[in-house]
């Protein structure tokens, strides 16, 4: 079952659509099924920050995982009420943090619209835009074989991308234990905050876990998983080259391409080891 927005929000995770299908020279008329990006305003201590294009699905989780990624709030704690209203041209999230971190959020200035998924979020300068997050000690290790046992199976936990195929995922491991959770959005960055607010909300420990994104590793998906102590962060397509030494300098264990029974490690390899690699 796709996990989608309340009822009274009104806003589907998909739609269906009549699509003229041509196949190997061949006609059809077919019911599709099409991913929907909605505007989501997230607007602290009622002021508007920024307008994400997003999957309207687990937006309290999003907008947790935003806050604490993009350095709004320190702790989930700090995340004090989240509402999710409909709104005719959208969905707006109303957050409550603390005083002080609210004033703390001038000092960035305000970007009110983003791209989907945008990582420059609220960024007003260069030395913004590239946050070097605290450095990850310790975190979790696995056999290469518990790895590729997790990429097996993530496509099963895909929902909203079987229906679609146009949303990326992201998805939270442990070792002896396989995935536990994934969550689905158009934006690969919002997928991951939507995954990071789930484990903060749950209590999971960040460190003993990783991560897997659908999508390519750029620098704020490294930056968005260290940020919360994250160690190992996986990613089926490329790395570029600000990611890779982001999470050299922070102590991420970065792997890419991690498909079709290989995979490349970056950074910090000593978490991953390859003895019974095979199933």
């Amino acid at each position: 079952m796709i996990n989608g927005p309340s009822p009274d929000l009104g806003w589907p995770s998909y739609q269906q659509s009549t699509v003229d299908r041509w196949q190997h020279g061949q006609h059809s008329t077919q019911q599709d099924y099409i991913a929907e990006e909605v505007p989501v305003s997230l607007v602290y201590n009622g002021m508007p920050h920024v307008v994400m294009l997003a999957t309207p699905t687990n937006l309290e989780e999003f907008a947790l995982g935003f806050s604490i990624t993009e350095g709004i709030i320190k702790k989930p704690q700090e995340l004090l009420s989240c509402r999710v209203y409909n709104r005719s041209h959208g969905i707006e999230v109303q957050l409550k943090i603390p005083d002080e971190s609210f004033m703390c959020m001038a000092d960035k200035g305000r970007n009110l619209t983003g791209r989907t998924g945008c990582g420059l979020c609220g960024a007003s300068s260069l030395r913004q835009a590239i946050r070097q997050p605290d450095p990850v000690h310790g975190g979790v290790t696995l056999s290469a074989h518990e790895l590729l046992l997790a990429l097996s199976s993530l496509r099963e936990h895909q929902k909203l991308n079987q229906l679609t195929g146009s949303v990326h995922a992201a998805a939270w491991a442990m070792p002896d234990q396989g995935i536990l959770a994934v969550r689905e959005d158009v934006g690969r960055h919002n997928a991951l905050d939507k995954l990071i607010g789930w484990i903060l909300r749950t209590g999971k420990e960040p460190a003993s876990g990783f991560v897997i994104v659908t999508s390519r590793a750029s620098y704020e998906m490294v930056q968005k998983t260290a940020a919360v102590g994250i160690s190992l962060l996986v990613a089926v397509s490329a790395p570029t080259g600000l990611a890779i030494r982001l999470a050299q300098d922070c102590g991420l264990t970065l792997i890419g391409f991690a498909r079709d029974e290989q995979h490349v490690v970056y950074t910090h390899p000593y978490r991953l080891t390859h003895t019974n690699y095979l199933i």
